[in-house]
């Protein structure tokens, strides 16, 4: 192996950390809803805001990346940094906020610096990468995946309270920044940059394969964040009085941090066999979990914690080869701008089927709430099916 083969893995691995490390933050709230929804009496729908602010605040985020084309023209080994320290600061403050209200506020300012932290990471480890890409940025997702399921993993190890899990969460991102401003660089294949320009946003949506792959994506994109938000809570439901809260618990961790193998074995095959064809494949399989795992209640706690798992696993196995094909296809001026308006109109989406699936549980009961789910993977799917024919 080669300086150059030994530095792009060296890259792969440290950035890979700090989006472990980072966005753990994403999912504090989350992991404690039952804490803070006991401490300021919160209904459903209100606990539901705890995670869709986040969704919203990473919209506002990502638009203003995407619009201002910062990740285009600014360092974005800075960008990622102070990012990383903004959001883990706001999310630190919750520990010593007063009310529900100034938490949502909290959660927003989270999400929309996460903002610099997820897209311009994906951008930074494409800068060294162009064969293996689609393992590259699958590994960085992983990461990232497994890092939004640690405050779950917190809360099991002993029996962490939610103000720990809440500091914890932030100190880890401090760490993130700091590892990446003292040792990451942009590698040999770097993007062209351009001056500020709003016609960039057009550029992109004006162009064919990269609209379809981020239609593809928001297919993806209706279904993840309602899944990850709400599993933890249907299999607490679904859990019978011998099933103890740490397995639970554990088991809500397993679900959403198998995603990370999901990942990494999704860049994997997509490099060999082809993005269209693992992205397919993977909403179809996560568009039958979102069907069978309702009516698996009752039957047997430990069935459904399969299914959840392996929901886990091909729910987001996908996610980075929607990026993944964005910095392939995309006009190269626009590349940072095209993943951050991808990701903007995504979360975006994500904001709407967080609070739908509340509403239908209570219209329609756990057993068929996340069947909704399922029009996201087939929407996607017909997609990628007509991007692979302009790509």
């Amino acid at each position: 192996m080669n300086s150059m083969d030994r530095n792009r893995w060296l890259m792969l691995l440290l950035l890979s950390l700090a989006e472990l490390l980072a966005m753990g933050l994403w999912m504090t709230a989350s992991s404690v809803t039952a804490q803070l929804s006991e401490l300021w009496s919160l209904s459903p729908w209100q606990a539901g805001l705890l995670t869709t602010s986040v969704q919203i605040g990473f919209v506002c985020g990502t638009a203003i990346l995407a619009l201002s084309n910062l990740a285009d023209l600014f360092d974005n080994r800075w960008l990622f940094a102070i990012s990383a320290v903004a959001a883990a600061v706001c999310n630190g403050l919750l520990v010593v906020t007063p009310s529900f209200s100034y938490a949502l506020l909290l959660r927003l300012l989270t999400g929309a610096f996460l903002a610099g932290v997820y897209p311009p990471a994906m951008k930074m480890i494409a800068t060294w990468f162009v064969d293996f890409r689609g393992l590259a940025i699958g590994a960085v997702v992983g990461a990232l995946t497994i890092g939004k399921a640690t405050p779950y993993l917190l809360k099991v190890i002993g029996g962490s309270g939610w103000e720990t899990v809440v500091l914890t969460s932030s100190g880890f991102a401090l760490i993130a920044a700091l590892l990446v401003v003292s040792v990451y660089h942009d590698g040999p294949h770097k993007f062209e940059r351009k001056p500020f320009s709003f016609t960039l946003v057009n550029q992109v949506l004006q162009h064919k394969p990269t609209r379809l792959a981020i239609f593809g994506y928001l297919g993806h994109m209706w279904e993840l964040y309602a899944m990850w938000t709400w599993v933890p809570v249907f299999l607490a439901a679904a859990a019978t009085q011998s099933i103890s809260d740490g397995t639970v618990n554990l088991v809500a961790f397993a679900t959403i941090a198998a995603g990370g193998i999901g990942c990494v074995a999704g860049g994997w095959y997509a490099d060999r066999l082809g993005r269209e064809r693992i992205v397919n494949l993977s909403m179809l399989i996560s568009g039958i979990c979102c069907i069978v795992i309702g009516l698996l209640t009752g039957i047997s706690f430990w069935l459904v914690a399969v299914v959840a798992i392996i929901w886990g696993v091909f729910v987001v196995s996908d996610s980075a080869q929607f990026s993944a094909m964005v910095t392939e296809v995309a006009p190269r001026h626009a590349v940072g701008t095209a993943l951050s308006l991808q990701t903007s109109m995504g979360f975006l989406l994500t904001a709407l089927t967080i609070q739908l699936v509340p509403l239908l549980e209570q219209a329609v009961s756990w057993r068929y709430a996340f069947a909704i789910l399922a029009l996201g993977p087939a929407f996607g799917i017909q997609a990628i099916k007509r991007f692979a024919l302009v790509k």
